[in-house]
């Protein structure tokens, strides 16, 4: 269910002083919850409506700079307003905040009240739109991998981002005894989240120290992303509160394993999954096959909106579990696309390309725009590749940095056609701000080669 409290729950609970402030919330670029919080009062008489916010909002990096050379927001034109249109069914409270709830907005034009077509959930929504006219709804479950380190981002800051310690101290992949030590932190995302009307599965140790992974289970992909969403920003203030450091970033070391974000995906028809074909050896219906296909021919489109950062491509190595090709294959680890519950009715495609920096709602919907030319185009699946993908030399590569990313999304012409051109260029010029910004900084690595020796 996309949230736990209707609006006539959220009055009465103002009214009885259970709950005071509201965060009125849209998500950015970067797959980040930005807002304002509202005296609970004002909200549920007035601004539940509408709030208004700079529109510099879905045209910043990380950093929150003012990036030129976007299209739709600039300095010429002054950096106008965006409406912020709350969803009412998206209201839930926010446990781990004393007397908050929380709703998820969507962002309008301030002069034509119509969606902003850049906005990530009107680009997943404009995808689950052509979906549907196709007859069919999409079923995803993104997994959340993360680290947390021992000290708190205050600490960590203060020190320059050096001598990063995980609050583990191994590998804690599936590890009861580890895992019990991080407790004090783990515990309270699952029990909050979950409190907020959020379906938790569990939690579980990753494969590197302080490496911890969430698993929310399946739904709509518009409520799987705004569940992502809600969680990842959980985690990052629930770590805090118990004095730690949760980072998404998708390869923060060298020498240790990145973080992913995998996504299971699959399509459903009058309430019946349409993936599945008891009478096919592996219980794939045509329909998938054709999804999987334009999933795979379609992948080094759209790899930016799975790795939208210079850092998302270091994790892409051999024998890390990250995958390096975009082939297909069955229950394998080290294939970009993995075949899950193969001949069973919870058959299912998992995306393992995309890092733990993405956003669910790009990621989604460039996903399903891939899967839904698949479809359309009757693309044949190719046999599924066996062993070990890292050394299959005839597999596709999965592009290896953001620079070649962004010039494939650029250059596409189906992720123009599926999305537009302005989203694309939009996209497109973010992935390039984000390299000219790196290009300009001199790192650690190359004083440490250089000082002396150059």
């Amino acid at each position: 269910m996309p949230g736990t409290l209707t609006f006539e729950d959220l009055k009465t609970q103002v009214a009885d002083g259970a709950i005071d402030t509201i965060l009125v919330c849209l998500v950015d670029m970067q797959g980040r919850l930005m807002g304002k919080r509202f005296h609970a009062a004002n909200f549920v008489e007035t601004s539940y409506q509408e709030t208004h916010c700079c529109n510099y909002l879905l045209a910043t990096d990380l950093e929150m700079s003012t990036s030129e050379g976007f299209a739709a927001t600039n300095w010429r034109e002054g950096y106008g307003d965006y409406v912020m249109k709350p969803d009412l069914s998206t209201i839930r409270p926010v446990p781990w905040l004393d007397g908050t709830a929380m709703v998820l907005c969507d962002v309008l034009d301030h002069h034509t009240h119509r969606p902003v077509p850049h906005s990530p959930r009107a680009i997943l929504k404009a995808q689950i739109e052509r979906l549907s006219a196709l007859g069919f709804e999409a079923m995803m479950a993104t997994e959340l991998e993360f680290f947390l380190f021992a000290r708190s981002f205050g600490e960590i800051e203060k020190s320059g981002f050096l001598d990063l310690e995980p609050i583990g101290g191994y590998n804690e992949d599936y590890h009861i005894f580890q895992t019990t030590k991080d407790e004090g932190v783990l515990r309270p995302i699952r029990n909050h989240l979950h409190a907020a009307g959020l379906p938790i599965e569990n939690t579980k140790g990753e494969a590197e120290a302080g490496q911890q992974e969430l698993n929310i289970r399946y739904a709509p992909a518009l409520d799987c992303a705004d569940h992502h969403t809600i969680a990842k920003h959980a985690i990052k203030e629930i770590a805090w509160q118990q004095g730690h450091a949760a980072s998404f970033l998708a390869k923060w070391h060298a020498n240790r394993t990145g973080s992913s974000s995998h996504v299971h995906q699959s399509l459903w028809q009058g309430g019946e999954a349409a993936f599945v074909d008891a009478s096919d050896e592996l219980g794939m219906s045509q329909l998938m096959k054709h999804y999987v296909a334009g999933l795979i021919a379609y992948a080094p489109d759209y790899t930016y909106f799975l790795a939208p950062n210079v850092n998302s491509y270091k994790r892409f190595a051999k024998g890390t579990f990250a995958p390096t090709k975009t082939v297909w294959s069955v229950d394998n680890r080290t294939a970009g696309f993995r075949l899950c519950g193969a001949g069973t009715k919870g058959v299912r495609i998992e995306c393992r390309i995309g890092g733990s920096d993405l956003n669910p709602y790009l990621a989604q919907a460039a996903m399903l725009a891939a899967g839904i030319r698949g479809i359309e185009e009757k693309l044949e699946l190719t046999p599924p590749t066996r062993g070990d993908v890292y050394e299959d030399a005839a597999a596709g590569d999965i592009p290896h940095s953001l620079r070649r990313a962004v010039e494939n999304l650029r250059g596409s012409a189906f992720m123009r056609e599926a999305m537009g051109d302005a989203v694309v260029d939009h996209y497109a010029r973010a992935g390039e701000w984000e390299l000219e910004q790196f290009d300009r900084v001199v790192t650690d690595w190359e004083i440490a080669r250089g000082f002396e020796r150059a």
